[in-house]
């Protein structure tokens, strides 16, 4: 099938190449399981041969077995990164089109002020009550509280900077000012503090707080939740208030504002109001 491909490296010299460069960060973990599939189907080939069709015929193989199309979008999600990479290195002229099947809409819970209060107070563990405060006071992603250290809180200025200064993360992170509910909660906290790590336990990082939120989400009351749902409730509630785009996109760390409008948008209808008044035909006077 390949007797005729051009010289040159195929995708899994490429792939292996970009996942090396990641070195520590998450991704590359990641791309080590989805590379078990992608690898199988494209691997062989060269950038140059790939086409919509062999990316669709791999997204039919892979929901045939079972797989998610969420788990479809992000495995084609990887091939484009690493040649987007390839040719960022100059390995490739040009980075290939990389089709993916549409990202499927996930439910999103978004808590209101009672529901966000009842789950602070259904932490039993201090150390779970702050991570849920500074999730939802910073907006920020679970990876990005745990690996908070107390050198980045500074409370002359009053900033809780999320950024890894060795860009260990390709997720957007911010530098963000403190508010009523986590500047007294890392106060209290920093007092009490025996490691590096804002979020500790017993003397130790926090690695993982999933089974305290369960616990804390099961004595709230509120219903099923996601730790990422704390994420999308603050953007909301930000939004909801009259924060302007371009803020809650910082806040929230997206590249640009046009990622933070394709995430949010549908759930404030109402940003859309005055435009819609201007349509109301019916009610305009005779002759205007």
């Amino acid at each position: 099938m390949l007797a005729n491909a051009p010289r040159g490296a195929t995708v899994a010299d490429l792939w292996e190449t970009y996942r090396k460069d990641l070195g520590d960060k998450p991704t590359a973990k990641t791309m080590g399981y989805t590379g078990k599939a992608v690898l199988e189907h494209f691997g062989a080939y060269t950038p140059d041969q790939i086409t919509k069709g062999l990316c669709q015929e791999y997204a039919e193989k892979r929901e045939a077995a079972g797989i998610s199309q969420g788990s479809v979008w992000t495995e084609l999600g990887h091939l484009r990164s690493a040649m987007r990479f390839a040719e960022d290195i100059r390995a490739i002229q040009r980075a290939p089109k990389i089709w993916r099947p549409e990202k499927p809409q996930t439910d999103k819970r978004i808590l209101n002020r009672g529901e966000a209060r009842a789950l602070l107070e259904g932490a039993g563990d201090p150390h779970i009550r702050l991570a849920i405060a500074l999730l939802l006071g910073t907006a920020g992603r679970l990876g990005a509280v745990l690996d908070l250290t107390w050198d980045r809180v500074n409370f002359d200025a009053g900033t809780i900077n999320l950024r890894l200064e060795d860009a260990a993360t390709r997720k957007g992170r911010a530098v963000l000012p403190m508010n009523a509910t986590t500047r007294p909660a890392l106060l209290a906290a920093q007092e009490a503090a025996m490691t590096d790590h804002v979020i500790e336990y017993a003397g130790h990082r926090v690695k993982s707080i999933r089974t305290g939120f369960v616990n804390a989400v099961k004595r709230s009351g509120i219903g099923h939740v996601r730790i990422h749902d704390l994420r999308h409730t603050a953007a909301v509630t930000m939004l909801s208030q009259g924060v302007p785009l371009e803020k809650v996109s910082q806040v929230l760390g997206h590249s640009n504002t046009a990622v933070t409008f394709s995430t949010y948008a549908r759930f404030l209808p109402q940003h859309m109001q005055d435009a819609v008044d201007v349509l109301d035909f019916a009610s305009l006077r005779k002759g205007a």
